[in-house]
């Protein structure tokens, strides 16, 4: 964890910049109606899981967004990215903050709807 007045820590000090998290598939093929359904339910909890509701907020926005606009949403959030695939986050109190790969992107089993 680093000093109250930095934007990212890491335990030497690099700036972690985000990135797309690797491929991935679900236990079984999921439509978008539910990945969709999967992604609002865990949105809907995860303040229930501890944590600053403001920085779950940050968080979600960062998903939402591309890759700069994300980078620039957790930097002026004062987000401490742990995994740079923001899997794993931490805030500057040391609250953790973690999130599930389907919430990040979709799976590579998706089915398309047609």
């Amino acid at each position: 964890m680093g000093c109250v007045g930095s934007s990212q820590s890491k335990a030497d000090g690099e700036l972690k910049q985000i990135r797309k998290p690797k491929p991935w598939k679900h236990t079984q093929p999921i439509t978008k109606a539910q990945l969709m359904q999967l992604r609002d339910e865990f949105w809907d909890t995860a303040p229930h899981y501890g944590g600053r509701k403001e920085i779950w907020d940050a968080l979600r926005a960062a998903v939402e967004a591309d890759l700069s606009l994300a980078q620039a949403i957790v930097d002026s959030a004062g987000v401490i990215v742990q995994s740079s695939d923001m899997t794993v986050c931490y805030d500057e109190r040391g609250a953790k903050y973690e999130l599930p790969k389907y919430v990040l992107s979709e799976p590579t089993n998706l089915i398309r709807d047609s």
